[in-house]
């Protein structure tokens, strides 16, 4: 089983969330769908921008933290590194 860390934009240079799951697709529906109540519900934030793979929980959850406290312009570097463009990752996503 993979573990993920993802960000979510509302747009690019938009708000920003992170957050970690063992099943991408479904969580990004999840967020899409505007499912779970919260922070990404209330402020639109579902375009999949950058995310990265993970061989145990742990070490995901490590990244996650990690990343939740970095400031806002190295999150947006670690996005446009890969994705200068800010595409929606998810309609393509295969993991």
């Amino acid at each position: 089983m993979m573990f993920f860390v993802y960000m979510l934009a509302s747009q690019p240079h938009g708000t920003l969330y992170v957050g970690m799951t063992d099943d991408l697709i479904r969580r990004m529906w999840e967020h899409k769908m505007k499912l779970v109540p919260g922070f990404t519900a209330k402020y639109g934030v579902d375009r999949l921008v950058w995310f990265e793979a993970h061989q145990t929980r742990e070490a995901a959850w490590r990244r996650e933290r990690q990343i939740k406290e970095w400031k806002r312009a190295w999150k947006i570097e670690l996005i446009e590194r890969d994705n200068p463009q800010w595409i929606d990752l998810y309609p393509s996503f295969s993991p």
